[in-house]
């Protein structure tokens, strides 16, 4: 789906509000949700995800194997999500948390209720969708899928849709955020990174990549005796400005270790991702054109080391460009790809 689809599909949800549903829920309760959604589909989740080498050698792999990339690969009806609505809506609609757990979600986080009503915002997450189950075939296109249904059901606020998780669930959330921008306004990102390097997380194709820039937030929430997740959280903010990517706030949670926010910290990261984002146009554009400076010189390389009969290390000059900027080095690194062939 291009971008400008994915917006328009995206705007017709969001302004449906809650006449889908004759008695929206308030309170917390268990909920089965029954729409799904082109956003939710597997070749949207790689498009978006992985990069752009990275899906050519997923689809020739199921080529070989005689198989095809399967449509939707959850069912929503077949699983719970756990909802909390505030029982009173904002003047200018609902936000929603959209979160991703690290085991089996049964109940709110503890302490989480009152911070939630007090900002208006829904709670929605996937019973069973932790660090145990499949990220792209299960916690991803369940969070998705979770937004979706939620702005079906109610009258909310795009502006205030984010996605949260704990330790694993919070690196699959940085994702997300990463590479859904016109779905989630930024992510809450509760004891758990990654760098943005190409290993798990991967640059999305430009045109995202600049709403995530422009438009995003991202808070990251680590407890103090949390320092193996709190040198990661450095490492992965840094390579989110690596990325042009300046809305970037840490906090550390004092008194606390490997562990879900308190109610505290959970208040201090919705004030921060609620506030309006400002971007420095000049420091964005000098940042982008550095970017575009380095991928132009890494594919150029690439070229030269094809020109003069090195495939191989030209290949993989191209496979390290391909994890480094993924859709930043689309679709000239696809096209090289092509010429290249094979390895001999």
């Amino acid at each position: 789906m291009k971008m400008r689809g994915a917006l328009f599909f995206l705007a017709m949800l969001l302004t449906s509000g809650a006449a889908a549903q004759d008695e929206p829920i308030s309170g917390t309760q268990d909920v089965t949700f029954t729409e799904t959604s082109p956003l939710a589909g597997n070749a949207e989740l790689s498009r978006r995800l992985l990069s752009p080498l990275t899906v050519v050698q997923m689809r020739a792999a199921l080529a070989r194997a005689g198989q095809v990339l399967r449509d939707q690969p959850v069912t929503p009806a077949n699983e719970k999500f756990v909802v909390h609505v505030p029982p009173r809506m904002p003047s200018g609609g609902y936000g929603v948390l959209v979160f991703v757990p690290a085991g089996k979600l049964t109940v709110l986080p503890k302490g989480w209720q009152s911070v939630l009503d007090s900002y208006g915002v829904i709670f929605v997450g996937a019973q069973n969708s932790g660090n145990t189950t499949y990220d792209m075939s299960r916690r991803m296109p369940l969070a998705v899928l979770g937004a979706v249904n939620i702005a079906k059901r109610y009258t909310i606020d795009p502006a205030r849709v984010f996605v949260a998780g704990m330790s694993g669930g919070s690196r699959v959330a940085m994702r997300l955020a990463l590479g859904y921008p016109d779905l989630f306004a930024g992510g809450l990102l509760n004891a758990g990174s990654d760098p943005v390097d190409g290993k798990l997380a991967a640059v999305p194709p430009r045109e995202l990549l600049a709403r995530f820039q422009e438009h995003s937030r991202l808070v990251y929430l680590t407890g103090e005796a949390d320092t193996i997740n709190l040198n990661i959280d450095a490492h992965s903010a840094g390579s989110m400005r690596s990325l042009c990517m300046f809305n970037v706030e840490r906090h550390t949670m004092p008194r606390l270790g490997h562990e879900t926010a308190d109610p505290a910290s959970l208040g201090w990261g919705l004030e921060t991702l609620l506030a309006p984002v400002t971007v420095d146009g000049q420091k964005l554009a000098a940042c982008r054109a550095e970017n575009e400076k380095d991928v132009t010189a890494r594919l150029d390389e690439v070229e030269s080391l094809k020109a003069r009969g090195r495939g191989d290390d030209a290949r993989t000059r191209l496979y390290e460009t391909d994890a480094r900027f993924g859709g930043l080095a689309a679709p000239r690194s696809e096209a090289l790809n092509t010429e290249l062939g094979p390895p001999t």
